[in-house]
Formats: C-alpha cells, sequence, structure tokens
C-alpha cells in the first residue's frame, strides 16, 4: 500500500519529508522511490535516497509500526490523508516544502482552498484582539475558510469569532494531534473539528517542541492562499509566517495598524505580494477560486525541483 509506504519512509532517519511529498505526488512517484531514483537531482533528494538504502532492511519493520498506527488513529476517529490523497489540501501542494502526511480530526473539503490564515501575538492588545475577531467575522461571511494555529491570543480570537459567525475554520497543531497545545484551548478544538478541521503535520503523540511551531507556520502558510498579519513584533511567529508567505508565492496582508505600529511591517510593504489592507474587501480581490487554484497546484506537481 503506497500510504504506509510512503510513511515507513517518512521514519528513516536523516530522509527529508519535504522531498518525500514532492517526488511521490509525482506520477509513478512512489514507484521510482522504492526503485531508489527521483527526477529530483537536489542535495535533498540525494541525501534521502542514500538514507533510504541504507535502512531498506528494516523498511518491513516500519511497515508494521506505521500499519499499528494507522489502526490505533482510526479507532480515535482521526484521519489520515497524504500527498497521494485526493483530498490532500491544494494549497499545499503549491509550495516546496510541503509535508507528506496529515493527520486531522473532523473533515478537509475542496472549497477549502478559498482559505485565508489569520495570525499574529500570543500577547495580544485589546484591540489587536477585536481587530483579529472582525476580520474573522468578515472572511467568514465572505465564505473564507479562515486558518489559523490554535495560540494562545490572535488565533484565539479569529478561530473563535469565526465559529461565532457560522464560518469554517482549521486549526493547524504545532503538536501531534492527540497532543492539543494549549491545553486550554482543547474545547476550542473539539469545536472547530465538528464544522471545520484540526490538522497536524506530525507523528500522533508528537510533544510540541521549539522546532514544531515553525513547522506549524509552514503549513498554515501553505494551506492558506495568503496570510493576515493582524499585530505582532519583530521577533513574532507571525512575522515568521509573513516571510514563509512571501517564500510560497502567497499573498501577505498587513493591517493599516500594523504598518502604521511597526517597522519591519513597512519594510515587508517593500515585497512582491505584500499589500496593507484596510478592510476585508482589500483581501478578496486577491483570492482566486477553488477550481483555480486545483489547476496551479497541477501544474506545480508536475515540476521536478533541482534547486532545493
Amino acid at each position: 500500500m503506497d500510504q504506509v509506504d510512503l510513511l515507513a519512509m517518512c521514519r528513516v532517519p536523516r530522509v527529508s519529508w519535504h522531498f518525500l511529498a514532492r517526488e511521490a505526488q509525482r506520477p509513478e512517484g512512489m514507484e521510482r522511490l522504492r526503485a531508489g531514483l527521483s527526477l529530483e537531482t537536489s542535495a535533498e533528494a540525494t541525501k534521502t535516497l542514500a538514507a533510504l538504502q541504507a535502512a531498506h532492511e528494516d523498511l518491513a519493520e516500519r511497515q508494521r509500526t506505521v500499519e499499528e498506527m494507522i489502526v490505533g488513529v482510526e479507532a480515535d476517529g482521526i484521519t489520515l490523508t497524504t500527498v497521494l490523497d485526493e483530498d490532500y489540501p491544494v494549497n499545499l501542494r503549491t509550495i516546496y516544502n510541503l509535508p507528506p502526511f496529515l493527520f486531522s480530526r473532523g473533515t478537509l473539503r475542496p472549497d477549502d482552498a478559498f482559505s485565508v490564515a489569520v495570525v499574529g501575538t500570543r500577547q495580544a492588545s485589546s484591540e489587536g484582539l477585536s481587530r483579529a475577531d472582525r476580520m474573522a467575522r468578515l472572511l467568514a461571511d465572505a465564505g473564507v475558510t479562515v486558518l489559523s494555529g490554535l495560540a494562545r491570543g490572535i488565533d484565539t480570537a479569529a478561530h473563535s469569532a469565526c465559529l461565532d459567525a457560522g464560518g469554517r475554520t482549521i486549526a493547524v497543531l504545532g503538536s501531534g494531534i492527540r497532543r492539543v497545545y494549549p491545553a486550554e484551548n482543547a474545547e476550542l478544538a473539539d469545536r472547530i473539528a465538528d464544522t471545520g478541521a484540526v490538522v497536524s503535520q506530525f507523528w500522533p503523540d508528537t510533544s510540541p517542541t521549539s522546532y514544531t511551531f515553525p513547522r506549524r507556520n509552514v503549513v498554515t502558510s501553505g494551506m492558506s492562499q495568503g496570510t493576515v498579519v493582524i499585530e505582532a513584533s519583530a521577533t513574532s511567529g507571525a512575522k515568521m509566517q509573513a516571510r514563509l508567505a512571501i517564500e510560497h508565492g502567497k499573498q501577505v496582508f498587513l493591517l493599516h495598524s500594523l504598518v502604521t505600529e511597526r517597522e519591519w511591517a513597512r519594510r515587508y510593504l517593500e515585497r512582491p505580494r505584500v499589500h496593507e489592507v484596510r478592510d476585508v474587501a482589500d483581501i478578496l480581490r486577491y483570492l482566486r477560486s477553488p477550481d483555480e487554484q486545483r489547476d496551479r497546484a497541477t501544474e506545480r506537481v508536475q515540476l521536478p525541483l533541482i534547486l532545493f
């Protein structure tokens, strides 16, 4: 089974998950990986293929571990989707550092391609929380799926406001799907899963660490068409996500209040696809339909990368 083989490969030390994801989703990609081949000539490809070859004798044991894990998560009502599956998020296929799999609670839908991430600092001001609330409600009213990271502060305000408005929201975890962080948002995660989705790119029992949150930002950017930054300092993870969004070729939307208050935001306006926004209409005009995003993803998958 291709799913099992892909996850078994991900359990091999020193492999690049991003390379595995890129190669696996291309036509005949899994066959090439099993044969120790790839379309890429990148350093990631060379290193990963060597690691897979060295671990070849242990593959059957890793496959058994993966099969047991899949049975366990399914029993818990958790869904696995991989780059090999039709329900893998379309927007995520357009980035070079996509994850090979996602575990989720709730449902991922094709129209989630019409989505925007709303992010900001954990130490939010009352004005910042109010702005996040208003932005999420307006996006929800426009039929936009709102993504965020389930963190304290701006993320919590955005998820909550979207739910209260009857909209659809997706929480991207910086931990395994069984380890909701922060724990105080466990009830919020349950509410999100009821009408949207809670997703994780990590093994199900992974604890939150300093390296998992930056990787969470990658997926939050990747699953959206663009990122709205509500309130963020120069060292905030929200600023990091804005940078990632630029690298991914996504849109970046900086609130007028943020641009007024922060020098880093004013500098970012000099970069491509970065916009100062005062209202949700300034965001909606840059969004593409799910069908357009699907076409872009299909084109991207066909291109072997040689630079990463």
